[in-house]
């Protein structure tokens, strides 16, 4: 079975040092709670694809109109909130990769990403391909990129 992948909106994030703090801040109060060293995020839809996700799978963070990383699924839990309200929490790996640039149109909630469309990692020491987000958000709206 090929992993799939999520896309998801970083919102309210300006640049990669927003969701690192997320992260970093998700990584204590979890480990502060017991439920260990991880980063969740919760949804309030439950992924339908959850065995191909289980099998290699990332979130693909997208931050001002541009995936610029990604962090490996480790699991998901069901939970019912103070409201009453079933949610997800995604469980993800609190190590993060950049990944090349590449632009997405905003989008409510979350999307599939198969391991062909996704973009590749960077590699340690290497620059990203392309123009600098910002930028290449603004040529993807024109269509020019």
């Amino acid at each position: 079975m090929k992993a799939l992948n999520l896309v998801k909106l970083c919102v309210g994030a300006e640049a990669i040092d927003d969701l690192i703090a997320r992260i970093e801040h998700r990584v204590r109060v979890n480990e502060a709670a017991g439920i260990g060293r991880v980063h969740d995020h919760v949804t309030r839809m439950h992924p339908r694809r959850e065995s191909e996700l289980l099998a290699g799978g990332s979130i693909y963070w997208v931050i001002k109109g541009v995936i610029l990383a990604r962090q490996p699924i480790v699991g998901f839990n069901k939970q019912t909130g103070t409201d009453d309200i079933r949610r997800t929490a995604i469980m993800l790996d609190p190590g993060y990769v950049l990944t090349e640039a590449q632009p997405r149109r905003a989008f409510q909630g979350w999307r599939y990403l198969t391991a062909e469309d996704a973009p590749a990692d960077l590699k340690k020491g290497k620059g990203r391909k392309g123009p600098p987000p910002e930028l290449g958000r603004k040529l993807a709206e024109l269509g020019l990129l």
